[in-house]
């Protein structure tokens, strides 16, 4: 399994969440899905230590993923 961080950048706040895809997904897959997530509906929910977050899409000015680990 992989983890992926993605990093979710608003005006005024930054939201990360941890993505887990099997071994063989490719960075660039899951910047897609992410993508398609956000064009598919107003709101989504992320998960995070944090807690729990509905984003509203609009919002979301920047979309990044900043780390890739591999879990063993």
């Amino acid at each position: 399994m992989k983890e992926f961080t993605v990093c979710y950048t608003f005006d005024n706040e930054i939201i990360t969440e941890k993505v887990v895809k099997e071994i063989d997904a490719e960075k660039e897959d899951v910047e897609q899905a992410i993508i398609e997530r956000m064009e598919r509906s107003n709101f989504f929910n992320v998960k995070n230590d944090k807690g729990n977050y509905i984003i509203n899409s609009y919002l979301v000015r920047y979309v990044r993923i900043i780390k890739e680990k591999i879990l063993v």
